[in-house]
């Protein structure tokens, strides 16, 4: 048994890393808050699509009462959570009181110009949109009526229709939300984890711990011990949050595209793992470039713009730059499964930016290595990258 434990000395330091982030606290309440949070907002969705909404109105006369009648039946055709309930009274003195004391939100009434709307404090955008459409509709029929035509005749030519050539408008919407949220969580999965691989790094160099680990195991199989342990623990992490983003999403009025959305996210992680491992050697590297933790922030900072530009990237790139940009390595994480949800690219495409970061993680861990292993054991103070390539094993 001893025998298969030296053999595979990276196992060994990959399942300590694990161990080390299922048993930390902190790691653990975060997990568990950060999956409250994606509940929670979820939760938050379904109540605000299924909340119902009564706008109050009151009017003097029965032409008013008329007009708002057909005002509540517009709104209630846009949104079926939405009603008007309209109440007469005798007089303006007592519709004016009635919406300063709270017991109605509108007092409707016509006016020489058309129909004024009285709110106490606040104007319901809305309610005036819907108002200003009926009353020009209304004015369209008396007109048609006094020339003899219809309303028809009058409005031919004046339809106004749009298209969205690949995709659907709803995806669309959806692909922004979906671009921002993957950009988050790609964010602060690879700079947290990849914070934490240069800080253990530096630490074990730090503490001269190395120097013993060195003479016991290659360091080869040290840094791919790291690198595995804690990309597990990554993509477990995003697994949990996108299966419970999916389920969630299955109770809101978006369900009919969770179909979709969900091989748009079994993309994600497939992009997610390799673009975090062409980062997780480079963190590593990061660590064992300082000589104590106040170098970190230096050695780091390589890193931390490009997660940036990938944060950035994810929810402003749009048209010929979001194409260009979801063919690049890292970035194309992000980017090539928002395209997916938009329908603007097809499975192959998203086959070849997946090859292409698989290709710059195969470069990046084998350019990593080779720097780990010749600046791990030096401790003169901190080494730039170029510098690093430089030295010999």
């Amino acid at each position: 048994m001893n025998d298969n434990r030296v053999e595979k000395p990276w196992l060994i330091v990959a399942t300590r890393e694990i161990l080390v982030k299922v048993t930390d606290r902190a790691f653990i309440v975060g997990t568990l808050v950060s999956v409250a949070l994606i509940v929670g907002m979820l939760g938050l969705q379904i109540f605000l699509s299924n909340r119902t909404s009564t706008t109050k109105a009151v009017v003097t006369t029965s032409e008013a009462r008329t007009f708002a009648d057909q005002v509540g039946t517009v709104a209630h055709q846009r949104d079926d959570k939405k009603s008007v309930e309209v109440t007469q009274l005798p007089d303006a003195a007592a519709a004016r009181a009635a919406v300063t004391a709270g017991d109605a939100d509108v007092y409707l009434a016509k006016t020489e110009q058309g129909w004024q709307l009285t709110f106490k404090d606040s104007v319901s955008g809305d309610l005036k949109q819907i108002v200003q459409e009926q009353s020009v509709q209304d004015a369209l029929q008396a007109n048609a009526t006094r020339l003899g035509t219809t309303v028809a005749e009058l409005q031919r030519g004046t339809t106004v229709t749009t298209q969205i050539l690949e995709g659907s408008e709803q995806q669309a919407g959806l692909a922004q939300a979906v671009g921002f949220i993957f950009a988050i969580l790609f964010f602060m999965s690879a700079l947290g984890f990849g914070l934490q691989i240069a800080q253990s790094v530096v630490e074990e160099k730090q503490s001269r711990i190395v120097e013993i680990l060195a003479s016991a195991i290659p360091l080869r199989q040290l840094l791919a011990g790291k690198v595995v342990g804690n990309t597990v623990m990554a993509l477990a992490q995003m697994i949990l949050y996108t299966g419970v983003g999916l389920i969630g999403l299955a109770f809101t009025d978006y369900k009919n595209l969770v179909p979709a959305l969900s091989a748009s996210v079994a993309w994600y992680i497939a992009f997610f793992l390799a673009g975090f491992l062409a980062l997780a050697c480079i963190w590593a590297v990061a660590g064992s470039l300082a000589s104590r933790q106040e170098d970190l922030q230096a050695t780091t900072m390589p890193l931390t713009m490009i997660l940036t530009l990938v944060y950035v990237a994810g929810f402003t790139a749009s048209g010929m730059v979001q194409t260009i940009l979801s063919y690049v390595p890292v970035v194309s994480a992000v980017l090539m499964p928002v395209r997916l949800v938009e329908g603007s690219a097809s499975w192959w495409q998203a086959l070849v930016a997946l090859l292409l970061n698989i290709a710059f993680a195969a470069l990046t861990v084998y350019l990593g290595e080779r720097i780990y292993r010749r600046s791990l054991l030096q401790t003169q103070g901190r080494i730039g990258y170029k510098q690093a390539l430089q030295l010999t094993d």
